[in-house]
């Protein structure tokens, strides 16, 4: 197959638990996908989509240390396979097994490490990995605001869940490279920008901006700067912590996955008080300033937004969105996807899923009934018109994509086998690793 552009939707499988870990989020069950996934995978055909976000629950599949129900992966995966769908595998979107208790175990990252090397055994042919989504919000919603899993507040506990939030994706990309020397990491995770309202409101706007790439710093052994440094180690990160993520670099394994929705931007106060400004800057603007900072080929991983009263809110933002994304790739950034998140409506995200009111929140290409909306027909419509212009993906990738029902074919194993010697060379390491800025 030739080099293709990455036209994706995804099957959102949040699964948080709110009330002090009393109830679990699953928005699998909520939107129905356990009962009608293969009509969910014909509706992705039926789109021209050949990339799916997807991932299996981890609260059902992972028992315990080395313990695995893979019986609903096995089926699922299979059909993608079949389809020649490739998945990019979403290992953990915002909750862990109840066993695990949330993302202030200090054991998590190495328990997780097993886990996802285990699915990677299980399907060697997926190649695409997410292994912890949206790792910043994961540890903001969790341990800064109060929302889900653990549900604390404050720097400290914030600074925990980051810490072992990203060393766990970091030694999960370890775990699969053993088994899949030539995987491919597509970091999902918000871009976010605070603007400042008033002079008084620059310095708490510098320090949000800061922390906003502290995830990605982290999981691509980047040094993050003096006031960050200091903030974490104020709060509880140790150098030696710190240096494990200097260490561990995969960055030529990576793509940099950003979402964007019309809530990543935000108002500052002088207090340091922050509430949603609507979009400013937009995609453009915001991704390019996380390119300049990481230089990885970029997949916009998310977006979305309400069908409003005139139908044609979703539509419209659609064309906005790949307005943004062909501006910057005319800038010159290695734009390699796009994604509209998700494939059908969500339940209860307009509460960020902290309530379990079971409200319909339409921003499906498809409705709950899995009837096409009309942003559905639009997306239809941009991936048969611009699929064969933006055939680039592979100019830009050190490690080209291999499609499900090609990973037995020749030149695949031959490409395992040469970035498997590449990786083991020392005398390579260096200039394989992407300079420091």
């Amino acid at each position: 197959m030739g080099p293709q552009f990455l036209f994706a939707t995804g099957i959102e499988n949040s699964n948080p638990t709110i009330q002090n870990g009393k109830l679990r989020v699953d928005e699998l069950e909520k939107c129905n996908h356990y009962k009608l996934w293969h009509k969910d995978f014909d509706l992705v055909e039926e789109l021209g989509i050949s990339f799916l976000r997807y991932g299996p629950p981890i609260h059902t599949t992972w028992l315990g240390p080395g313990k695995y129900d893979w019986s609903f992966a096995d089926v699922t995966f299979q059909d993608l396979l079949r389809r020649n769908i490739a998945p990019i595998v979403d290992l953990c979107h915002f909750g862990v097994p109840d066993w695990i208790g949330n993302f202030q175990n200090p054991e998590f990252p190495e328990l997780f490490g097993q886990y996802a090397k285990a699915f990677a055994q299980r399907f060697p042919w997926v190649q695409l990995y997410t292994p912890v989504n949206e790792m910043y919000i994961c540890a903001v919603f969790s341990a800064r605001y109060g929302w889900w899993n653990e549900q604390l507040t404050g720097d400290k506990a914030f600074v925990t869940a980051l810490k072992y939030i990203v060393k766990a994706n970091v030694l999960a990309m370890k775990a699969i490279l053993e088994v899949r020397p030539d995987a491919i990491f597509i970091q999902s995770e918000s871009s976010e920008y605070f603007h400042a309202e008033n002079p008084a409101a620059i310095k708490p706007a510098e320090t949000m901006n800061a922390e906003r790439f502290l995830s990605l710093d982290l999981n691509y052994g980047k040094r993050v700067n003096s006031s960050m440094y200091e903030f974490l180690m104020d709060n509880g990160m140790t150098r030696a912590e710190y240096h494990f993520f200097l260490e561990n670099k995969m960055k030529r394994h990576c793509i940099m996955g950003n979402d964007y929705y019309y809530t990543n931007e935000h108002r500052v106060s002088a207090d340091g008080s922050t509430r949603a400004s609507g979009e400013i800057f937009g995609y453009h603007v915001i991704t390019s300033q996380y390119h300049d900072r990481y230089r990885l080929p970029v997949m916009h991983t998310e977006t979305n937004i309400w069908e409003g009263p005139k139908g044609d809110e979703a539509v419209n933002w659609l064309w906005k969105e790949w307005a943004n994304v062909l501006r910057v790739r005319n800038d010159g950034v290695p734009m390699v996807g796009f994604t509209w998140y998700s494939l059908t409506d969500q339940v209860d995200w307009d509460t960020a899923l902290r309530e379990d009111n079971n409200r319909l929140n339409p921003v499906g290409l498809y409705d709950l009934d899995r009837n096409i909306r009309p942003v559905g027909t639009a997306y239809k419509q941009l991936i048969a018109d611009w699929r064969q212009v933006l055939p680039s993906q592979s100019v830009c990738l050190q490690v080209p994509i291999v499609m499900p029902q090609e990973s037995n074919d020749a030149w695949a194993h031959e490409q395992k086998q040469d970035v498997k010697e590449a990786t083991a060379d020392k005398s390579t390491a260096a200039a394989n690793a992407s300079p420091e800025s």
